[in-house]
């Protein structure tokens, strides 16, 4: 009883008001996420060995207004068509810090955003937002597909707090969230980078304050100027529907101009209008396609619920995915786990492979086939280096590995949507 008093009264003390659940709840919600460590080297296992001293002296900074963020690590992360992204990587503390506002802030902004923005936010989805553009592309016959050239780096600081006050007057929020847009970057050989616009990209505030700046900057802004526009946006991926081309024109130029007024820039090759061809569209443009959250919506063959095919205008997994699954499947170089079983192999790959069927096969399941070929033939190689009699004999293994998934089809997950050797 008395250490709660005593409890009671350091927190009515202290300037700012911060449950010390929130923090203990922050540290369980990042300890579940995993990541790198930050500038200071500290793991999340190196942090949990004295959990209750840290958390403490956390919360204590936090509540007296003295916590200042260190410095963000920054790597560059290869991107597929050359050239580097920056992602931010802060402390384990810095990294509680950051979710203990989010937790407090997204229960007061989460209401009030567009139904049609599916990033980051609780009960929505990619895949649902996959779904909508589907149904969309069928009502309309054109799409301008958006890219915000170095979205989260060029974020204007000034716009960002204002959109945060419109939902809260909350003086510590506003210090830290200020305090983190302006901490410095710091870059592998520790040059401090210091930051006066953007956020990183890889931070846990980051997306609940890009989502609140692109509420205002182009969420609402559609609402009031075309609200006869739909749109999908996940975080800074966004495509609108139009009727026409010139009104996709139009549309294009009228986004352009307003981003421009919000200090962003759309990437002049990568935004483009794009015709939803299908077998009523008969109408020949430049772009016929695009990509939107690993799928790319083109023309593809459907069947009919009557019985024939005809050409509809739908989404599949993209090559860019297809690519990068195979990429991570030939990472885990099974060929050479001789000293595995098979029923090993599964219980590794199978979480994963049921990640990508879950997400990807919500649509045209069937373009997956092709993806888990490469898997399979991983498996024929790994038959081919354990047992001596299938060395030399590929064909042979193949259909050694072909009667197990008749007689063990769910032994592994894209066995059982019928992708066998």
């Amino acid at each position: 009883m008395v250490n709660h008093n005593r409890e009671e009264l350091l927190s009515k003390a202290k300037p700012f008001s911060i449950s010390k659940h929130a923090v203990l709840d922050a540290f369980k919600r990042v300890k579940a996420n995993g990541g790198a460590a930050g500038v200071d080297g500290e793991s999340i296992v190196e942090f949990e060995r004295n959990l209750k001293g840290n958390l403490y002296k956390l919360w204590n900074r936090m509540s007296s207004g003295s916590y200042f963020p260190p410095p963000v690590r920054t790597v560059e992360i290869p991107k597929d068509k050359g050239g580097t992204r920056p992602l931010g990587i802060p402390t384990v503390s810095d990294r509680i810090a950051q979710m203990v506002v989010k937790l407090y802030l997204e229960p007061q902004v989460e209401p009030h955003f567009h139904p049609d923005s599916y990033g980051y936010r609780p009960g929505k989805s990619a895949g649902e937002a996959v779904g909508v553009a589907r149904q969309r592309c069928w009502n309309y016959d054109w799409v301008v597909d958006l890219d915000i050239k170095g979205f989260f780096d060029n974020l204007n600081h000034d716009l960002v707090m204002r959109a945060v006050r419109k939902h809260t007057d909350c003086k510590w929020i506003l210090l830290y969230i200020e305090r983190w847009l302006k901490a410095p970057a710091q870059l592998d050989d520790g040059t401090l980078v210091s930051r006066d616009k953007g956020t990183p990209q890889g931070s846990v505030a980051s997306p609940l304050l890009a989502n609140l700046f692109l509420h205002y900057a182009f969420d609402e802004w559609m609402k009031r100027t075309s609200p006869r526009i739909p749109f999908e946006r996940y975080a800074d991926d966004i495509i609108a529907h139009c009727v026409s081309r010139r009104q996709a024109e139009w549309l294009r130029a009228k986004i352009e101009e307003r981003l421009f007024q919000c200090g962003l820039e759309l990437h002049p090759q990568k935004t483009r209008v794009v015709y939803c061809k299908d077998d009523a569209r008969k109408d020949v443009h430049q772009n016929e396609s695009f990509d939107f959250l690993g799928y790319t919506f083109r023309q593809r063959s459907a069947k009919r619920h009557t019985g024939g095919y005809f050409m509809n205008f739908c989404p599949a997994i993209s090559g860019k995915a297809s690519k990068e699954i195979c990429r991570v499947m030939r990472s885990w170089r099974v060929h050479r786990c001789s000293g595995m079983s098979l029923d090993e192999i599964s219980r590794f790959c199978n979480p994963i492979l049921r990640g990508w069927i879950n997400y990807y096969g919500q649509y045209y399941k069937s373009a997956l086939y092709r993806v888990f070929r490469i898997f399979n033939y991983i498996l024929v190689r790994w038959a081919m280096k354990k047992y001596r009699r299938f060395k030399f004999h590929k064909t042979r293994a193949a259909h050694w590995l072909h009667d197990i998934a008749l007689r063990q089809p769910v032994l592994f997950a894209h066995w059982q949507m019928g992708s066998r050797p």
